[in-house]
């Protein structure tokens, strides 16, 4: 239907017959076109309604002469047919009944109605249309019409600029708005005008061009409640700011949002730096404090909490306050501190008694609670909380429940004996020990002590509680220590002896080996002789790795290339089902480790991982350098700030809980089934890495796989470091053992310098022996010059092999040494330093001796 038609006089029928195109929807701006067209008269009702009449009036006169009955019928069907068009454009739409208004003065009435000036005009400022609340705003001009905006208020510096700045957004076609506040005459109230201009399209671009819609108002009113209600906000906040009290807003996380001006003052803040500094909850407050009202609102404590505690000040000072706190529903806190030092009395007089007291008893850096004589927790501080992990500090519980929730039946008996003796009034003779969190881990020494009662009290016991975690995890950690130290002293005082046993079965297992054929039915058993002796041996050396008494052959080596090399043996150990990644870092840093060594770590570790995963997983060992800051940052337990390099040897398997971690690098412990493994493969890890200077830590989750990392210390190799490791990495075993020269044995052990002297000669060598060092000595002196090498044993009576080897070199600066030995002792070690000579450790076999000897004297 079309939005505006010809207005009709009232009580008047129009009939509007609609083309199809009229049924659809208006154009914008539509309305405001029919504002701008004249308004004209009713034309074309009195007309029809005299033509029907006139019809009406013939159709009767031919009724009553009875003679036009056929031209009646006709005209009739005529009439008939016209009334069934008629009802069926009634009924699609296309016909209305009804009474008509005209569409231009429908369009005028809505501007005009409005309690705003409504001003239309072209980009280039020129007027359209006004309405009639504009010329009230605006007034008229001397012709009568409407007066100019820039006219109107363009007298006001002010206001010509904000016109000015709103004629040309209109010239770009952009919405803008501006307030003019214009000073009432005789000094009333400033008037306040808000005017807007906006594009505008009435449907008629072509002959109106781009039009612009400017509208004011006048806001006077919401401008002055605006005012007032910022005036009302600021004198609270004036009243917030010097309230008596302190104040603090906080959010959830404990981020102080904001602080009232007297508790900045009281906690010595100073007003900038409280703004430009992010202060949190425990910056003001304990974290005891902290952690009990956050406990008592999850605990579904009352909203209000109070507390007599001490605030911190800026420069660490306390201040006693008493603090009242709240939670919003949105997570917000609350808070509001009481000054007690400016209480009267209590700074000067030392009164208050129960303030001072309760002040006291909630800053106590230990557990302290009281109870009643039914055995209920009747008081209890912020740190019996945080001890006993009990954020609403078990008030009103009874203190057996408190104590021993987490408790096994011998220690929950001994607790309840301990109770009911105290509040008897009999002292308990000492303290108990409970373990209180998911996994027990932490450990608590309780003090309880009877009170006298008397009075209204109601105080029968009280409760002294001390963390004793760190305690009880040192007391561990020594036992450990000593029981390390034991057995290292173990192992390696039967080193020495057991490793010369071991070298002579070896040895001359070799030397049968050697007259047996394959086919002898000899060959095999006297192999498997020599296996199990290698076997012990590997035994014996993983004791030794573990006490850290085996003598390391430390290198410059960059860990990277020792990994490649070790590739394909990884790969082989860990088996087929086990994806094996390597990631090697860029740039990595040198260490200083026994190679051979730090590939037995590394091999250990990756087994062990193997082990973890019977159904295949994925074995990681990567690389990486840890900066100082980075060391700093992982704030890891015994592992001094500096530069190191870090292996990670990571699985996908099983995991392990944590009572299994905290015992895997304990010699003989394992989780293998009885024969499939000794319980030495982590404890030797643990001592090479101990030995090397390092660090190895793990993290293990069940279900989800281990990581083991090893840091070691960086090393910043010198040159000559660099081209001593290159050349010992391009040395190879000589294929050909056999050898010229003259070789002086010294073994204490008859039958190891038996089978010595024998392998060596064999190799075409020949051999001067002697059983002691004093005896070798005297040997030098009767061939003087002659002796090209001398192979010692290093613990001999009489004289050790460091003695010896300082008169050797005395006697002759050039002669070469060969150490031999199951177990070099710490005196071994610090005498000879960085002096030059070789080590063979026992146990060894026939060609690893032969080899020593030609190596050495190649050089």
């Amino acid at each position: 239907m079309p939005p505006f038609q010809a207005a009709c006089p009232s009580n008047q029928i129009a009939f509007d017959f609609m083309s199809e195109s009229d049924v659809t929807q208006p154009r914008a701006g539509a309305v405001a076109a029919a504002a701008f067209a004249p308004a004209g008269p009713a034309r074309g009702f009195v007309p029809v309604v005299a033509g029907v009449s006139a019809l009406g009036i013939l159709i009767l006169a031919i009724a009553s002469s009875g003679a036009g009955t056929p031209l009646l019928l006709t005209i009739l069907s005529t009439l008939a047919m016209f009334g069934v068009f008629f009802l069926f454009g009634l009924m699609a739409g296309h016909i209305r009944v009804g009474e008509r208004l005209e569409g231009a003065d429908f369009a005028r009435a809505i501007p005009e109605g409005l309690d705003r000036g409504v001003l239309v005009t072209r980009r280039d400022g020129t007027p359209l249309y006004t309405n009639k609340m504009l010329e009230e705003f605006t007034g008229r001009t001397a012709s009568g019409e409407a007066a100019s905006l820039d006219a109107a208020f363009g007298s006001d510096g002010a206001a010509r600029e904000a016109l000015f700045r709103l004629t040309r957004a209109a010239e770009r076609g952009d919405r803008h708005r501006e307030d003019l506040r214009l000073p009432a005459a005789g000094g009333g109230v400033t008037r306040t005008l808000a005017i807007e201009t906006a594009p505008f399209d009435m449907g008629m671009r072509r002959e109106t061009g781009p039009l612009s819609l400017w509208t004011v108002a006048d806001v006077t009113d919401d401008r002055l409640r605006e005012a007032a209600a910022r005036q009302a906000l600021h004198d609270a906040l004036g009243h917030y700011e010097s309230a008596p009290v302190g104040l603090i807003a906080a959010g959830r996380d404990g981020t102080i949002r904001h602080m009232n001006a007297t508790l900045t003052r009281w906690l010595g803040y100073q007003t900038g730096a409280r703004t430009q500094r992010v202060l949190r909850l425990a910056d003001v407050l304990s974290a005891d404090a902290v952690e009990l009202l956050e406990g008592a609102w999850r605990e579904g404590a009352p909203d209000l909490v109070t507390l007599e505690i001490d605030a911190t000040r800026e420069d660490g000072r306390l201040l006693p306050v008493q603090l009242v706190a709240r939670s919003g529903r949105d997570g917000s806190r609350l808070l509001a501190l009481m000054n007690r030092e400016l209480e009267a009395g209590i700074a000067h007089t030392g009164g208050a008694g129960e303030e001072r007291f309760d002040r006291f008893f909630q800053s106590a850096p230990f557990g302290i609670a009281s109870v009643s004589a039914d055995g209920r927790i009747a008081s209890a501080n912020s740190a019996f909380a945080r001890l006993m992990l009990d954020a609403s500090s078990g008030l009103n519980k009874p203190a057996a429940e408190v104590l021993c929730r987490t408790a096994d039946k011998l220690t929950r008996s001994s607790v309840e004996d301990s109770l009911k003796q105290v509040l008897a009034g009999r002292a308990s003779p000492q303290p108990i020990e409970i373990t209180v969190g998911g996994e027990r881990e932490q450990v608590r020494r309780v003090f309880l002590s009877p009170l006298a009662t008397f009075g209204n009290s109601r105080e029968a016991a009280m409760l002294y509680v001390i963390d004793a975690t760190e305690q009880k995890a040192l007391e561990a950690q020594y036992a450990q220590s000593s029981k390390m130290e034991a057995v290292g002293k173990l192992a390696g005082g039967i080193a020495h002896d057991f490793n010369n046993v071991l070298t002579a079965i070896i040895g001359f297992s070799d030397l049968l080996l050697q007259t047996h054929r394959t086919s002898d039915p000899a060959f095999k058993d006297i192999k498997n002789i020599q296996s199990s002796a290698y076997r012990a041996a590997g035994m014996v050396r993983q004791l030794l790795s573990f006490s850290r008494r085996q003598t390391l052959q430390a290198e410059s080596l960059q860990l990277d290339e020792v990994l490649a090399e070790n590739a394909s043996m990884l790969r082989t150990s860990v088996g087929e089902k086990i994806a094996l990644k390597i990631q090697p870092s860029r740039d990595l840093w040198y260490v200083k480790v026994d190679k051979t060594e730090f590939d037995r770590v590394i091999l250990n570790l990756s087994v062990n991982a193997g082990d973890a995963m019977p159904g295949g997983g994925s074995l990681t060992v990567r690389t990486a350098n840890v900066t100082e800051r980075e060391s700093q940052k992982l704030g890891l337990d015994g592992m001094p700030i500096g530069e190191y390099v870090m292996v990670e040897v990571s699985d996908t398997g099983s995991g392990m809980p944590p009572d299994v971690i905290a015992k895997i690098f304990e010699p003989f412990f394992t989780t293998k089934d009885v024969g499939k493994g000794t319980g030495l493969g982590l404890s030797t890890v643990y001592g090479i890495v101990k030995q090397s200077g390092g660090f190895i830590y793990v993290t293990s989750e069940v279900g989800k796989g281990t990581a083991f990392r090893v840091y070691l210390p960086r090393y910043i190799p010198d040159i000559d470091d660099t081209v001593v490791a290159v050349k010992e990495k391009k040395k190879d075993r000589p294929a050909d053992l056999t050898g010229t020269g003259r070789v002086l044995l010294v073994e204490d052990e008859d039958v190891v310098r038996s089978f010595a002297v024998r392998a060596l000669k064999r190799q075409g060598y020949e051999v001067l022996e002697a059983s002691t060092g004093v005896e070798a000595l005297e040997i030098m002196s009767e061939n003087e010059g002659r002796i090209d090498i001398v192979v010692s044993d290093v613990v001999m009576p009489e004289m050790d092999g460091p003695t010896l080897f300082k008169e050797l070199r005395r006697r002759n600066p050039t002669i070469k040494v060969i150490f031999v030995s199951g177990y070099p002792n710490e005196a071994f070690r610090e005498t000879l330093g960085t002096e030059d000579f070789a080590f063979l450790p026992k146990p060894f076999s026939l060609p690893q001796l032969a080899a020593k000897v030609k190596e050495e004297l190649a050089k």
